[in-house]
């Protein structure tokens, strides 16, 4: 998944560094083990505004705040920066909706989940 045939990382690749970097957060903050938690956070919005292209093998590090933490959704905000760089190569948003994992219908978020968010949370 190195540069696509443009020579710029695809956006896909975007979408799972994205993917990754919420996901390690939940994990890293003891509120979501992947194979067991009763809860779960289903993407159901995304999007992303590119700036500047990043090519292999650039370096990133990607940013991560709760802009919005609802009952049952979260929304996140991330922005890649190449190494060295104070502007965004691209920003983008990224939704979850809490659900049930046998049922699949909206639950607020766990309490220690929701904890763990206001950590990030950025009040305008």
């Amino acid at each position: 998944m190195d540069n696509d045939a443009y020579g710029h990382v695809n956006n896909v690749v975007y979408y799972s560094w994205f993917d990754t970097v919420v996901n390690r957060f939940l994990i890293e903050a003891d509120v979501l083990d992947i194979a067991t938690s009763p809860t779960v956070g289903l993407v159901v919005e995304t999007g992303c505004r590119y700036h500047a292209s990043v090519s292999y093998p650039d370096e990133v590090t990607i940013g991560l705040r709760v802009a919005r933490l609802g009952t049952s959704s979260v929304r996140y905000e991330l922005a890649v920066f190449r190494a060295g760089e104070e502007t965004a190569s691209a920003e983008a948003h990224f939704v979850h909706v809490y659900v049930d994992r046998a049922t699949q219908r909206p639950v607020p978020i766990p309490d220690n989940a929701r904890a763990a968010m206001r950590g990030l949370l950025v009040e305008d």
